[in-house]
């Protein structure tokens, strides 16, 4: 059996099922490429339904066990994955970094993320035990317990893979779940058999976590729709969301769905441009803008909407691209040719609507460079879309009414934030910003361990993180005692 490792440079051509590297000369294969250069870093099996089947059968066949064990045996195979996580910091960044297209800044803060959410998960052992309530009828003892849902399916994007694949990997590990993970094709190493090869080393038991790789387009609707399947985890797109969610319900499986935003940045007349502008490149530029909560739309008072695009320009341009191993790089590649085309199309599009390219707009291989479009309005084709990339269209606006108005104008509800010196003004915008994430005097872009995370209308169904995930992974079961005998009315 090959020996595998923690980063790319390892081979990766099996599937992990039931405990074991599962490999098969035979089977057609994915190949897995660095986006900044394109060149082969490895290759993963192309999973089958089949494959998807044996996951979710050893799943189900070892979740029994697994959720007997006490809070503190898993909690020592996730403290042991933390340690790993610890140990092999620099082979996980570095994987980042060749799969993904992650700068330093972006891999480094996924890393920390995702490590923080599993000493979080730690805590939800404790919680799983059993409460007692009064009765209404005399002689009756209630207890209600909190136990796991069964086996979770997770369905796992690309932009930031180790973290998002985690932040359901371990809550449902820790609540006595089975896993079944599915990374996407583009990261399949760092977001998935990376992420096994941790918890085989950490000592969870076989069957408890299986990874099958593979192409959304062949095994998706398995994933999301087989029998054994209690919770559906997913993040991606809306478009993709739907359909995973209601193959889910079809079994009756529970969707948790992080799904698609279109992020408003609100910069009041009142606000520090300059402060404003340095949360705004953040906001807009980390990890080439390939980020759920990062900015979409910068909405700017027209009093200092001159200002703030000529500052906002000057620091895109400022920012250096290149390779991402490259630690003074800031933006690297999207993710593929296919995205790239997609954000030059935006690009150009929006500027035939009437808006001004201020900086950027052009394409070198996959590095899309840092791009601010002025006299930009709602309804152009980078406002009103998710672009998914680091394309900044600036909308000016006259009065709050006007602010909250273009803010709201989208079919999506996931993040967005204020800047104003006003801090009560701040956080009445914040309240009437329709979005389940608003960030006063700061961007968009925030994930901590303890605070729920999701968003409202097409931007997903439950949350994340904080004590949400908790009670998406698990359920109550009510049981009562009748210590006396009771007396019926007939």
């Amino acid at each position: 059996m090959t020996e595998r490792g923690f980063t790319t440079d390892d081979s990766w051509n099996a599937l992990y099922l039931d405990g074991e590297w599962v490999e098969d000369e035979d089977r057609d294969t994915i190949a897995v490429e660095n986006p900044a250069t394109r060149e082969q870093l490895t290759e993963v099996p192309a999973g089958t339904e089949e494959d998807v089947d044996l996951a979710y059968e050893s799943a189900a066949e070892a979740q029994d066990d697994w959720a007997d064990k006490s809070a503190d045996e898993r909690n020592e195979v996730i403290e042991n994955a933390i340690g790993i996580l610890d140990e092999k910091r620099d082979e996980i960044l570095e994987s980042l970094a060749v799969e993904s297209g992650s700068a330093n800044a972006k891999a480094f803060a996924e890393w920390q993320t995702a490590k923080g959410m599993a000493h979080h998960a730690t805590g939800f052992g404790e919680k799983m035990g059993t409460e007692e309530h009064d009765s209404m009828i005399p002689g009756k003892e209630n207890e209600v317990e909190r136990v796991p849902e069964g086996v979770v399916g997770v369905i796992s994007p690309w932009n930031f893979p180790f973290n998002l694949s985690l932040r359901a990997v371990v809550p449902a590990l820790a609540t006595g779940n089975s896993v079944v993970l599915k990374p996407a094709s583009s990261t399949p190493v760092v977001g998935g058999l990376l992420i096994a090869r941790i918890f085989e080393e950490a000592g969870l038991p076989d069957g408890v976590l299986n990874v099958v790789t593979g192409k959304g387009s062949d095994i998706g609707d398995r994933m999301a729709s087989h029998p054994e399947l209690d919770v559906m985890a997913f993040t991606g797109s809306t478009e993709v969301g739907k359909r995973v969610a209601s193959l889910a319900g079809e079994t009756l499986a529970l969707p948790a769905m992080e799904l698609g935003g279109n992020n408003p940045y609100v910069v009041t007349e009142d606000a520090d441009v300059d402060a404003a502008v340095d949360s705004a490149v953040f906001g807009s530029f980390l990890h080439q803008g390939q980020i759920c909560i990062s900015i979409n739309r910068h909405l700017v008072h027209e009093s200092v909407y001159d200002e703030y695009v000529e500052k906002l320009a000057e620091r895109a341009e400022s920012l250096p691209i290149g390779d991402p191993r490259e630690r003074e790089n800031v933006i690297g590649p999207v993710i593929d040719e296919g995205q790239r085309d997609d954000l030059i199309d935006y690009i150009e599009e929006t500027v035939e609507a009437g808006a001004t390219l201020e900086t950027g707009g052009e394409a070198d291989g996959l590095f899309v460079e840092p791009t601010v479009l002025s006299d930009a309005e709602n309804d152009m084709p980078a406002a009103c879309n998710e672009h998914f990339g680091p394309i900044a269209p600036v909308i000016p606006f006259s009065d709050e009414d006007e602010a909250v108005e273009l803010a709201n104008d989208t079919e999506y509800g996931l993040a967005g934030a204020v800047h104003t010196t006003d801090l009560d003004r701040g956080r009445d915008l914040a309240d009437r910003i329709d979005a389940g994430m608003v960030h006063v005097n700061d961007q968009p872009i925030n994930e901590e361990p303890a605070i729920p995370f999701g968003g409202m209308k097409a931007s997903g169904i439950g949350r994340y993180d904080g004590d949400e995930i908790f009670h998406e992974f698990t359920q109550t079961k009510w049981i009562s005692v009748q210590n006396e005998p009771r007396e019926y009315p007939f």
